[in-house]
């Protein structure tokens, strides 16, 4: 899922230009928009953290109900691996998907661990019962908040007409950016 196509542009965050055309990324506000959208409309999420050894690790995450506004918000036992990594080097990646609609995003950010009983009662759902049978009151309850850096998304055509005509073409063009995908990097 890291890379659609061959023909993914790189950005730097730091000049705030494409590197490969020099010019200025898109607007900022509108991309911003496109990826609480896509947030909102996730059905699926990855948390990646760091192992001592410096490895990444990776696993599905409930994707919580609330407003996405750069920061994400995770449920975990206080005594999980996933905390303890945390708490060595907060720096994560989450990745999120809408399989159906051909949607995802990565964010890179930093995590934190929350101890606020307000805030998990807030976000607490029925769903999250299935890891928490004793609901709010499960021992060692934990809260992770991301905070995020950084989004990259790639959206592509719904159409899965359109996705396979725009494969072909990029095939026969030998041209990867032919594929109907909107990818961008967002400072958020």
């Amino acid at each position: 899922m890291e890379r659609i196509t061959s023909g993914t542009r790189l950005t730097s965050a730091l000049d705030n230009t494409d590197e490969t055309t020099e010019e200025p990324m898109a607007d900022s506000k509108n991309d911003r928009s496109k990826v609480i959208e896509l947030v909102g409309r996730a059905q699926s999420a990855m948390l990646t953290t760091m192992t001592a050894g410096g490895e990444h690790v990776s696993r599905p995450m409930a994707v919580q109900e609330a407003e996405f506004d750069g920061d994400l918000w995770f449920f975990a036992d206080g005594d999980s691996d996933k905390v303890r990594q945390i708490q060595a080097d907060p720096r994560v990646n989450v990745s999120l998907a809408n399989d159906k609609k051909s949607e995802w995003t990565s964010i890179a950010g930093r995590a934190e661990i929350i101890h606020d009983p307000a805030k998990a009662e807030q976000l607490w759902s029925k769903p999250l019962e299935a890891w928490f049978p004793d609901g709010l009151q499960t021992p060692g309850l934990t809260l992770i908040k991301v905070h995020g850096d950084t989004a990259e998304y790639w959206d592509a055509a719904t159409s899965k007409v359109k996705q396979m005509l725009g494969m072909a073409r990029a095939i026969q063009r030998d041209n990867p950016d032919e594929f109907p995908v909107d990818n961008r990097t967002v400072d958020l």
